[in-house]
């Protein structure tokens, strides 16, 4: 069951050096949600505190009812909460399908002694498991990666089973840190339909860290902007993109007319 993923005014500072200000907004049932700002803008961090990596310096976090913010990361991960990375962060030396099984952990139910004596309700379950990723490979169309080792892989490939593994978890909430990053464009193409059904299909509460600002006018239900770790803006794609501020904070002081960045090629400039 999807719940809702809730910061009330969460700042994180490493010593003098703040990184986070007053940072406040909730998940809604099969939103995506897009988080963008430029480069150094706190993105990556938001989804750090979220998921126990770092811990806020103020401010609160909500999973549903329940406080997160002092929750060690593979406690917040039981509850539901699932994330991708910049980098992968995969076990290079497994293979695709052993990388979705770990994700997988924290699903198991079943006691250490039932499974040293492999037991029937153990046999059951590493069978779920194991239905439960060939799903995803399917998902995800990886079905013939499925045995091949992770560093064999293209980089592009290897993020697409980052974001499958996230999935294998089944999350409650999803948090996607750069997936398109690196890809080319055919496999962003892939990830926008992965997302738009996981959006549909499974109903999964998505925040999304994006440069790619025309995959986030397309597909984002709702945008919130961060500039040097503060928010600027929140609300409907058109709207927050044609914001006088969120222009001047990717194009600089001198930026005057929203459209001026329409016939860049980088993938950064607002539609």
């Amino acid at each position: 069951m999807a719940e809702n993923l809730r910061l009330e005014r969460v700042s994180l500072a490493f010593g003098g050096l703040r990184v986070l200000r007053d940072v406040h907004f909730e998940t809604r049932p099969g939103e995506l949600l897009a988080l963008i700002g430029p480069n150094g803008a706190g993105k990556t961090s938001v989804l750090n505190c979220i998921c126990g990596i770092y811990r806020a310096s103020a401010g609160r976090i909500y999973f549903g009812e329940q406080e997160i913010s002092r929750m060690r990361p593979h406690q917040i991960a039981r509850l539901g909460v699932a994330r991708t990375f910049q980098h992968g962060e995969l076990f290079a030396h497994l293979t695709v399908i052993e990388n979705l099984l770990v994700a997988r952990h924290v699903r198991i139910s079943t006691r250490l002694v039932a499974e040293g004596l492999f037991l029937p309700r153990v046999r059951s379950a590493e069978q779920d498991h194991r239905r439960a990723v060939e799903e995803v490979l399917e998902f995800t169309d990886l079905e013939r990666y499925r045995h091949r080792r992770v560093d064999e892989l293209p980089f592009g490939i290897q993020k697409i089973v980052g974001f499958a593994r996230a999935l294998a978890m089944q999350p409650a909430v999803l948090l996607l840190d750069e997936p398109s990053a690196g890809l080319s464009r055919d496999e962003r193409e892939d990830l926008a339909r992965y997302i738009l059904r996981i959006k549909y299909e499974l109903g999964t509460p998505i925040v999304w860290v994006e440069h790619d600002m025309q995959m986030v006018a397309d597909l984002a239900d709702r945008i919130y902007v961060l500039d040097h770790g503060e928010p600027i803006a929140e609300g409907p794609p058109d709207d927050v993109l044609a914001n006088p501020q969120v222009i001047r904070a990717y194009l600089g002081p001198a930026a005057r007319e929203p459209r001026r960045a329409h016939n860049s090629s980088d993938s950064d400039a607002l539609p």
